[in-house]
């Protein structure tokens, strides 16, 4: 980026994220600015953790996306679900969408999925796996091959659970630097983050309130987290899921898993 003005690399780096290595270059759903500083997307980790001299081998093929949002017109959002499968909520929340025949993506724990991949045996049709570590430990902490070696055993794990193949990651706290983003090219993974995401603390107890929330703030392309494993309090979202269902379809809005919204760039 040396070769760009000043104001004009002050904006990419105040816009959205660079991912490079070597010559590739992934720039994906940039937000804007204020958003960045707003949310405090979170971009940690030692980024010497990632550097491995004379071993290029280990970075795949050198390029990685990030992806925050899909840039479109079209009334279309992604709902996503973190740190499951959990025998309490999972399957309220597969439920609850199979009602009301909307997919979703769930970025799953490895060991987590190891202990309760039964209550996912004929229920994910429709529906996509990606990774979410194995143990949520902070990739971006860990040495290079620890952190490679964590997203390989959950893939394997996944794997053998779903059926399905992972190609999204999303990291642990949403970190991005350091080994997360080594290991990630290495794996062939999109690294998945957020546009939206259920505020529990803001709505105690008021699924109606957290509802029109999030259908208020929506946009198209969005990417809106949620968990399906957690404090207590995060229980008010997945009460609120019918009705956020509900009232974005009113609004004209399609559902679609991570993958089929980014083939909408596309």
């Amino acid at each position: 980026m040396t070769g760009l003005p000043r104001s004009r690399r002050r904006d990419l780096l105040r816009g959205g994220v660079l991912v490079t290595f070597g010559a590739g270059l992934g720039v994906v759903g940039f937000a804007e600015a204020a958003d960045v500083v707003d949310r405090k997307l979170p971009l940690r980790g030692g980024a010497a953790s990632a550097v491995v001299p004379g071993r290029p081998d280990l970075l795949g093929n050198g390029r990685l996306e990030a992806n925050w949002f899909v840039p479109t017109g079209r009334r279309i959002v992604a709902l996503t679900f973190d740190d499951g499968p959990g025998p309490d909520w999972t399957p309220m929340v597969l439920d609850t969408l199979h009602q009301r025949g909307v997919p979703a993506t769930f970025f799953m724990v490895g060991e987590r999925a190891r202990r309760h991949g039964e209550l996912l045996r004929g229920r994910l049709a429709g529906h996509e796996v990606g990774s979410h570590s194995w143990a949520h430990h902070d990739l971006a902490r860990l040495p290079v091959e620890e952190a490679y070696e964590d997203l390989a055993r959950t893939h394997r794990e996944l794997v053998a659970v779903t059926g399905q193949e992972p190609r999204l990651l999303r990291p642990p706290y949403g970190h991005l630097a350091g080994s997360t983003l080594a290991a990630a090219v290495r794996m062939g993974y999109q690294l998945v983050l957020w546009s939206q995401q259920m505020r529990e603390a803001d709505f105690p107890d008021d699924p109606a309130g957290q509802a029109r929330r999030i259908v208020a703030d929506v946009h198209p392309g969005a990417i809106i987290l949620a968990h399906d494993v957690g404090r207590r309090e995060r229980l008010v979202s997945l009460h609120a899921l019918p009705e956020i269902i509900d009232q974005l379809r009113a609004r004209g809005y399609e559902f679609a898993t991570v993958s089929q919204l980014l083939a909408v760039r596309r």
